[in-house]
């Protein structure tokens, strides 16, 4: 039984070595791009006190025991991001990091429990400038037209800067800012019944996937952009528009990419969202573990330069430039 499971983990492998190929090849191009623009590549740990505070992921346990016995719980981060501003807060420096991120419970052809994150800070650019980098890797790195789908999607054409409010204007028959905060009102205008319990942040969500995702990025990938404040996460709000936030995710052929913000550096206004974020995460999950307050990421923020950072899933990126269906497809344990 060992021996046949060891033949079928080496022929798997093999069978992937030609992509497993190619995801080393782009690694190497995503390092030659951002040496280019002097960028700092980092690293950061991957065992943290506090691993993120998005309400929805869940993490991976672990602790630390230290020489004398004493042991302090800790996680595996879920992204690098609060590590990475607290370096650029004291540095001013341009990074940029390939991090391995988990995210338990995950698994789909989109998802793993275990991959590979791309995420780089440039102080001084607003989301614009970092639409135009983002734009600018992507076509360095994938071929020049993608498969996916059934959609041959290129890359040579200036992709789409779509912001959610046209886009549910558009394909969800709403104004999504006008009813922010009453689900009621979005129901109506979106022609749908409210769930059971369902609030409005539940059904943006339920449009955004139904309606919205199934159908940007068919034709060119397309920026999604100024989210509602209530989805800012870690962006600043507009300062024309405090009902949006400054932030975009970049989708091509039904694949969500990346995932971006202006940076917010008002460690207030940011502890009140985590401590909002903490609240709800008690409610849904109450089984879920607690973790500290990062207050080394809320002491650096008012050092933070404007700064913009993005989250990018390089696997995901390998799977657009391969063709590969499934994300196990393109990784070298998947």
């Amino acid at each position: 039984m060992i021996e046949s499971r060891a033949g079928e983990d080496t022929a798997r492998i093999a069978e992937r070595l030609p992509l497993l190929r190619r995801r080393a090849l782009m690694m190497q191009a995503v390092r030659a791009f951002f040496d280019g623009r002097d960028y700092l590549e980092v690293e950061t740990p991957y065992a943290v006190p506090t691993p993120g505070e998005e309400v929805h992921l869940h993490v991976f346990a672990t602790e630390r025991e230290a020489p004398t016995g004493e042991r302090e719980p800790l996680f595996l981060h879920t992204s690098p991001e609060f590590a990475m501003k607290r370096i650029v807060a004291a540095t001013g420096q341009k990074i940029f990091q390939m991090a391995r991120v988990w995210r338990n419970g995950e698994g789909s052809a989109l998802h793993a429990p275990e991959f590979t994150m791309l995420e780089w800070y440039r102080p001084g650019a607003t989301l614009d400038d970092l639409m135009d980098e983002t734009e600018a890797l992507v076509r360095t790195t994938l071929p020049p037209v993608v498969q996916r789908d059934g959609c041959a999607i290129p890359m040579t054409e200036p992709f789409e800067r779509l912001t959610v409010a046209d886009a549910f204007q558009r394909y969800v028959g709403a104004d999504v800012l006008a009813t922010a905060d009453d689900a009621s009102a979005l129901a109506a205008q979106a022609g749908v019944a409210l769930r059971a319990g369902e609030e409005w942040e539940d059904l943006f969500f339920r449009l955004l996937l139904e309606r919205v995702e199934p159908v940007i990025g068919r034709d060119r990938p397309t920026f999604l952009t100024h989210w509602p404040a209530s989805q800012a996460a870690l962006a600043r709000r507009c300062l024309k528009d405090p009902r949006v936030a400054l932030r975009f995710e970049l989708y091509i052929g039904g694949v969500e990419l990346a995932n971006a913000f202006e940076e917010l550096s008002d460690a207030t206004e940011q502890r009140e969202r985590f401590e909002n974020d903490r609240q709800r995460r008690a409610t849904l999950y109450p089984e879920r573990p607690n973790w500290k307050m990062d207050e080394n990421l809320l002491a650096a923020l008012p050092h933070l330069p404007q700064t913009s950072g993005i989250a990018l899933g390089f696997d995901r990126l390998v799977m657009l430039a391969t063709g590969a269906p499934r994300l196990s497809d393109i990784l070298w344990m998947g």
